[in-house]
């Protein structure tokens, strides 16, 4: 019995040693807009976050664009809140970088700014759009984090920030544009538990799920009034159905067990630049696929 006793001590104290030496994954998600990040891997983020891992959302415009009656300063400072609060439900850190909304080109400029916070975030993991999109903003933005994939090892560039001494994994936002290529899920994570916490995340972004973006997609009257009932809309509004592909990749990460009752998933596509990783890399940089 004492000896029992003692072994088992002994792996617990053996567990806690192990984890305690394991260094926090450190994520950074790159989007256009201050909702975007929030939109393509809110779940992501919040998993990544309740594990411990450290994570930061950075918008590369400031939003000032994003309204149907206001606009300029005033309303990239109530974005920017918007997004600061947004940040606090995710339980990440949130970035607004000073560039005008629908003005974003992939100037060298700007990819500067997309090395340094790669490099400052000392990044494993960037997750970025595709550069083929609707809005020009989240092109470029693709084209820029692209751009910045081999760079961020560069000493002589932006060397005021010392460079990446490992490149990271990049990976894309799932979306649904077929050409050139339609995108990939070559991973796909079960947000379904963290989906309200999503949502709850989401409503920090007033300006834009309750004003904006029904302006823009002429359903403005159908926003409810109440601070629930819009919740509840908002849960319903934003849900994205899981495509055959996802289903798959669900599948090939959780089982087919689990995969058939998954509700809410994100998917993300590897990226060619940066670092190639294995599927054992992957387990390990999305530490949720073990579950």
């Amino acid at each position: 019995m004492i000896r029992r006793i003692f072994l088992l001590a002994f792996l617990l104290v053996s567990a806690m040693v192990y984890s305690q030496t394991q260094k926090p994954l450190r994520i950074i998600m790159i989007g256009a807009h201050p909702d975007d990040c929030d939109l393509k891997s809110g779940g992501t983020g919040i998993l990544f976050s309740k594990m411990g891992h450290a994570v930061k959302f950075v918008s590369v415009t400031n939003g000032d664009a994003g309204h149907q009656s206001e606009g300029g300063g005033m309303l990239a400072k109530r974005r920017l809140a918007e997004a600061k609060e947004a940040g606090k439900r995710f339980g990440v850190e949130y970035d607004v970088l000073d560039n005008h909304d629908g003005e974003l080109l992939p100037s060298l400029n700007v990819r500067l700014q997309i090395i340094r916070k790669i490099r400052e975030w000392e990044a494993d993991v960037v997750i970025a759009p595709r550069p083929n999109d609707y809005h020009p903003d989240h092109r470029y933005t693709g084209v820029l984090v692209q751009d910045a994939a081999y760079m961020v090892g560069v000493p002589n560039v932006a060397p005021d920030v010392p460079p990446l001494k490992k490149n990271p994994v990049f990976l894309y936002f799932q979306d649904g544009f077929q050409r050139p290529n339609p995108f990939r899920p070559d991973v796909a994570i079960d947000i379904s538990g963290v989906y309200d916490q999503k949502i709850h995340a989401l409503d920090a972004h007033v300006s834009q799920f309750y004003e904006w973006l029904p302006w823009i997609g002429g359903f403005l009257d159908q926003v409810p009034q109440g601070k629930a009932e819009r919740k509840a809309w908002l849960t319903k509004t934003r849900a994205v159905n899981i495509t055959p592909e996802a289903r798959t990749s669900l599948e090939k990460w959780y089982g087919k067990a689990h995969a058939a009752n998954v509700k809410h998933a994100e998917t993300f596509e590897v990226c060619e630049y940066g670092s190639r990783p294995t599927d054992e890399d992957l387990k390990r940089l999305f530490p949720m696929l073990k579950n």
